[in-house]
């Protein structure tokens, strides 16, 4: 089963940090990720860039509502995602407990939704609706 871990960071605490203690701290994430490659659990990630870059999409009024930046009201901003796959919660919870980006602020861990037969009953009943 798939996981997705979203890492949440201070940015504050980042900005603190001696570019030794950061690169540090990076080093030690990607040998872990490689870890995680290496044995099969590691199935993809990305790093964000700052939420100040980040948009915010609402629907307001009938109509797409667009707000610059993230619509947050806290100071541990998302600062990425990894996907992982595991035998249960329990699993991906042992796997991310030992990963070294939990000490730079906490990780989410959620099971991903498997939407396929969901994706294929959708395109079924669009094809009968466009074929009528």
């Amino acid at each position: 089963m798939k996981y997705i871990c979203l890492g949440y960071m201070d940015p504050k605490k980042w900005e603190t940090m001696s570019e030794r203690e950061r690169n540090a701290m990076i080093d030690e994430c990607f040998a872990y990720d490689d870890v995680l490659r290496k044995k099969g659990h590691f199935v993809g990630g990305e790093a964000l860039q700052s939420a100040g870059n980040a948009t915010t999409l609402r629907w307001k009024n009938g109509k797409v509502s667009i707000t610059d930046g993230p619509f947050a009201e806290t100071k541990e901003q998302l600062g990425g995602i990894l996907v992982l796959e595991a035998n249960d919660l329990n699993h991906a919870i042992q796997l991310m407990s030992k990963h070294p980006g939990v000490k730079a602020g906490p990780f989410e861990i959620r099971p991903a939704e498997d939407l396929t037969e969901m994706i294929h009953a959708s395109e079924r009943r669009r094809s009968q609706t466009n074929g009528e």
